[in-house]
C-alpha cells in the first residue's frame, strides 16, 4: 500500500541523517519547518505525518481526510490534541528511550565543565598565561573529587537511573526525589524534596514538565541548597525559575548551574542569563543533550519501524 508521508519540521532532527528508508512506504514530502498557518495545506492529502514540535489539532489537520497516523520524533506529546485525534480515529506514536545514553553522558559533560572549572583553565592556557608561568600547576581555581559527594536526582526514569548508575561508579552517594510521589524504587535511596535540597552536592533534573514540576526549583528551593552545590537541568526549562536562579548564582547562593533546557527555546534575547554578573557560574548548551548522531539515527529507525508495523 503506497502512502503519502509528510515531514513537517525535518530540520528539527538534523540535516545529516539519511531518511531514504521512508521512501519504501510511498511518496515522501519534507518541509524544513512549518508555521501553524501552513500545516493545513501541507497535510491535506497525507496519510501519515512526521513531526517534532508542530502543533497538531483540529485547526491544523482537521481538513486532512486521509490522515491516519501521526508520528512524533520525540518523547513529549504536549503538542498533540489527543482528544481530537481520538475522535477522528487518527493514531499517534511517540518514541521513548532512544536518548538515554546520550543524555546521561551530557549530564556529566555539564557537571565536569563546572565542577573542575574547565572554562577557566582552558582560557588560562589558550591566553598564553601558562606559557609564561613559573609553576607547572596552576592552583587559582580549587576543585574537589566527585567520590564521596551526594548526588540528588529529580526524576528517576530511564535517564535518571542511568545517571544514578554512573554517579555510583564515580563513588557518589545517590538519592532521588519522586516529584509525583507515586514512583518508588528500592534500588536508590528515596528522600523528601527538602532532604534532597539540603544534603545534595549535585542535583540533576531528569523529570518531565507537569503540574508537580513547574517552577519546582525557585528562590525558596535554591536557598535550601548547599553553597557549593551544582544544579543540572536536563529535564524541561520551566522546571527551573530562571530569574531566581540567576539571582542566586550571582549572589553565590549556589556555586554553579548547567542547563541544556530553557524556559523559551531558542533563548530569548532578554534572557536573564545574558546579563549575569558572574556568567562563569552557568554553563548552557542549546538543547543538544539528546542529539548525538547515534541517538538521532536510533530515533528515526524507531519511527520507520512504527510506520512499518502500523501498515502491516
Amino acid at each position: 500500500m503506497s502512502m503519502k508521508i509528510v515531514f513537517l519540521d525535518r530540520k528539527t532532527i538534523g540535516e545529516d541523517l539519511d531518511l531514504s528508508g521512508f521512501d519504501r512506504f510511498g511518496e515522501v514530502v519534507m518541509y524544513d519547518f512549518s508555521e501553524p498557518e501552513e500545516v493545513a495545506e501541507r497535510v491535506k492529502d497525507a496519510e501519515i505525518i512526521v513531526l517534532n514540535k508542530t502543533r497538531i489539532d483540529e485547526a491544523s489537520v482537521g481538513e486532512a481526510p486521509k490522515l491516519k497516523l501521526v508520528c512524533v520524533t520525540a518523547t513529549g506529546t504536549n503538542n498533540l490534541d489527543k482528544e481530537f485525534l481520538a475522535r477522528r480515529g487518527i493514531e499517534w506514536r511517540n518514541v521513548a528511550g532512544y536518548s538515554t545514553e546520550t543524555v546521561a553522558q551530557h549530564t556529566f559533560a555539564l557537571l565536569f565543565y563546572l565542577f573542575e572549572h574547565l572554562g577557566y583553565y582552558d582560557d588560562y592556557v589558550k591566553s598564553g598565561s601558562y606559557a609564561g608561568d613559573r609553576l607547572f600547576t596552576h592552583f587559582a581555581q580549587n576543585f574537589h573529587e566527585l567520590a564521596g559527594k551526594t548526588w540528588g536526582i529529580i526524576g528517576l526514569g530511564a535517564i535518571g537511573h542511568r545517571v544514578a548508575g554512573i554517579a555510583s561508579a564515580f563513588g557518589c552517594n545517590v538519592q532521588y526525589y519522586s516529584t509525583s510521589g507515586k514512583n518508588h524504587d528500592s534500588s536508590v535511596k528515596e528522600v523528601s524534596f527538602d532532604e534532597l535540597l539540603t544534603t545534595s552536592d549535585i542535583i540533576s533534573i531528569h523529570a518531565p514538565l507537569s503540574d508537580d514540576t513547574l517552577g519546582l526549583i525557585n528562590a525558596e528551593a535554591i536557598k535550601k541548597m548547599k553553597r557549593q552545590a551544582i544544579l543540572l537541568n536536563l529535564g524541561r526549562g520551566p522546571i527551573v525559575n530562571e530569574d531566581d536562579l540567576c539571582v542566586a548564582l550571582d549572589a553565590g547562593i549556589i556555586s554553579g548551574a548547567g542547563l541544556d533546557v530553557l524556559t523559551v527555546e531558542p533563548m530569548k534575547k532578554d534572557s536573564p542569563f545574558l546579563s549575569m554578573k558572574h556568567p562563569e557560574r552557568v554553563f548552557i548548551t542549546p538543547h543538544i543533550a539528546w542529539a548525538s548522531i547515534e541517538a538521532r539515527k536510533r530515533l528515526m529507525k524507531i519511527i520507520e519501524g512504527q510506520i512499518e508495523e502500523w501498515l502491516s
